[in-house]
């Protein structure tokens, strides 16, 4: 059976055609592109993408596969997906489906054989911007309906992909992948009893599963709870350590929570990672800015201000921390190589610290998972007095 047209239709009227795969369904969003080479099922899921039609500038998306462990989160969060090449005979050994089957069974819609190279040079010269996806309509209905459908910026994204009741993560769970050094070991679990689990509140913006794996990994019960928790909820749990989570959208809409980050600055040990590092910039008095195209990919360059280390990091963000509002005692530690954005703060006498970038990878290198014995280290020193 031929695959059926598609169309890509963004706000400027370009319209970029190619052929349906996944669910034949209309869908509107933000027109952003990745520049991770693999990780396609852990892209997909990642709520930080809400709302968003993702564009995969590798040219093949599929070739290995879907499975039932590589996810972020409970569903496909992107708007819609965007390929040069779909491939329909994946090979691994992993493998249960196919990309355009995983995408059907979700209800969301997929265009292939488009020129990504083209539409990823015209969002870097322009800029991202708002797009239709259509199987069924002309060019001119689709730009009718993107016209008439709120913006990106328009829209509180956290609450459609956060949680509305607090719950445990289950560290047995069958989308928990521990895969510690058998040669080392968890050092970071060494000496730990069993009624001796730190316990990490995280404030759930739309948190990816890996971070609570990798908190797991470390000898932390989490505790997530919803978006507009208070501190006094919060504090009523008796957190070793707090989380602000990544998530999608402006943070401009989570103003409720920079109050509650005020409240909580010296009460426990606190971690701001990618949305929640921009609540927490907003919090010590900094604006937040978009970007013109976003950082997302796992390849981008931050150096930490204080050593001179450059770290590769995978990055999934529209949103940046103007540090020049920052108060006297908040510090930037790292910067983006290139274009000087912030990637990260630090407070100067308390345990609070908050990174741009995606330290729980998936997709990206492993390389910045420190940040996590970072924060087991924060929490430890405070136990200890």
């Amino acid at each position: 059976m031929p695959a059926r047209p598609a169309l890509l239709v963004l706000e400027d009227g370009t319209v970029f055609r190619g052929e349906s795969f996944g669910a034949d369904v209309a869908s509107t969003g933000e027109v952003v592109f990745s520049t991770a080479m693999t990780g396609y099922q852990e892209m997909l899921t990642d709520p930080s993408f809400a709302g968003q039609v993702l564009v995969l500038t590798y040219p093949m998306a599929g070739n290995y596969g879907i499975n039932a462990e590589d996810v972020e989160s409970k569903r496909i969060q992107v708007a819609g997906l965007v390929v040069h090449e779909a491939c329909d005979a994946p090979s691994h050994w992993r493998s249960e489906r196919t990309l355009g089957e995983y995408l059907a069974s979700e209800n969301v819609p997929g265009i292939a054989g488009v020129d990504t190279r083209a539409l990823t040079r015209k969002l870097r010269d322009g800029g991202v911007m708002m797009g239709a996806m259509t199987s069924d309509e002309a060019p001119e209905q689709a730009l009718a309906r993107l016209r008439s459908a709120p913006r990106y910026g328009e829209v509180d994204l956290v609450r459609g992909v956060s949680t509305d009741e607090p719950y445990e993560w289950d560290a047995s769970a069958s989308n928990v992948r521990l895969k510690p050094d058998p040669q080392k070991g968890s050092p970071s679990k060494a000496g730990l009893q069993p009624g001796d689990l730190r316990h990490v509140v995280v404030v759930d913006d739309g948190v990816k599963y890996n971070i609570m794996r990798l908190l797991a990994e470390r000898g932390c019960r989490v505790t997530a709870l919803p978006p507009d928790a208070d501190a006094e909820t919060i504090l009523a749990l008796s957190p070793d350590g707090i989380l602000f989570s990544p998530g999608p959208g402006d943070p401009k809409f989570l103003d409720y929570q920079v109050a509650t980050v005020r409240s909580l600055i010296g009460k426990a040990p606190i971690l701001g990672i990618c949305l929640g590092h921009q609540v927490l910039g907003r919090a010590f008095g900094a604006e937040t800015f978009k970007l013109k195209f976003g950082h997302r990919g796992a390849n981008h360059p931050v150096q930490d201000v204080a050593t001179g280390r450059v770290h590769i990091t995978a990055q999934n963000h529209g949103y940046a921390v103007d540090p020049d509002g920052l108060s006297s005692d908040i510090e930037v530690s790292q910067v983006h190589l290139n274009d000087g954005t912030c990637e990260g703060l630090r407070h100067r006498s308390e345990p609070v610290i908050s990174i741009q970038y995606h330290s729980e990878a998936s997709p990206g290198p492993l390389d910045n998972v420190y940040v996590f014995d970072r924060f087991v280290e924060m929490m430890d020193a405070v136990k200890s007095g």
